[in-house]
């Protein structure tokens, strides 16, 4: 196994020797396969970490240039340790800058009272009805319909600025896996002049 290729795998991700070894070899030598395997370990890993608890962390502030729009975030995570690091608090900034651009309304599904999903609900219901859908057809409709409700109002569930390809929660499990330990965003608040 070419100790080079290793060495760049490892610059490239932060894993160890052996799981570069073991991933380039599943990968035939491809470099870009190889760190398509280790995130894919690395996310399974990060799922599991997600029910543990996060007492320290970060709150971290994000002023858009003009000084019209600010974000505060608080984000969590296991050790003091971790909160202390230069990435976790670039990963703070890259949501409070995800915040700021997009305006969600709350952080995840589970924050989003129920009244809110049952009038969303009956408006699609009004809509669909008046258009003579079948009640079958009704009822599968809302459930999409809510569905983008959540993509475009849940700061977990939205695409990342940076790249479309994968959400904020996606972004996130990819530092759970660096660091090792759950992250969570506890809560935030976008100030807007005028608003």
């Amino acid at each position: 196994m070419d100790l080079e290729l290793i060495k760049e795998l490892r610059a490239k991700t932060g894993a160890g020797i052996v799981d570069c070894k073991k991933a380039l070899a599943e990968a035939n030598g491809n470099i870009d396969k190889a760190i398509e395997i280790l995130r894919e370990k690395g996310i399974a890993k990060a799922v599991k970490k997600a029910g543990r608890a996060t007492n320290q962390g970060i709150v971290s502030a994000y002023i858009h240039p003009g000084a019209q729009l600010g974000v505060l975030i608080e984000l969590d995570c296991e050790t003091d340790f971790v909160a202390r690091t230069e990435e976790f608090k670039k990963l703070a900034n890259e949501i409070a800058l995800q915040i700021a651009a997009t305006d969600p309304d709350y952080v995840d599904r589970e924050e989003v009272p129920e009244e809110v999903i049952e009038k969303e609900k009956e408006i699609y219901r009004k809509q669909l009805e008046e258009q003579k859908k079948p009640a079958h057809i009704i009822d599968k409709i809302i459930q999409g319909k809510i569905e983008t409700f959540y993509k475009e109002h849940c700061l977990l569930d939205l695409p990342y600025i940076r790249d479309e390809k994968i959400t904020i929660k996606d972004l996130i499990k990819e530092y759970i896996a660096k660091f090792g330990e759950n992250i969570t965003v506890r809560r935030f608040a976008r100030f807007k002049v005028g608003e």
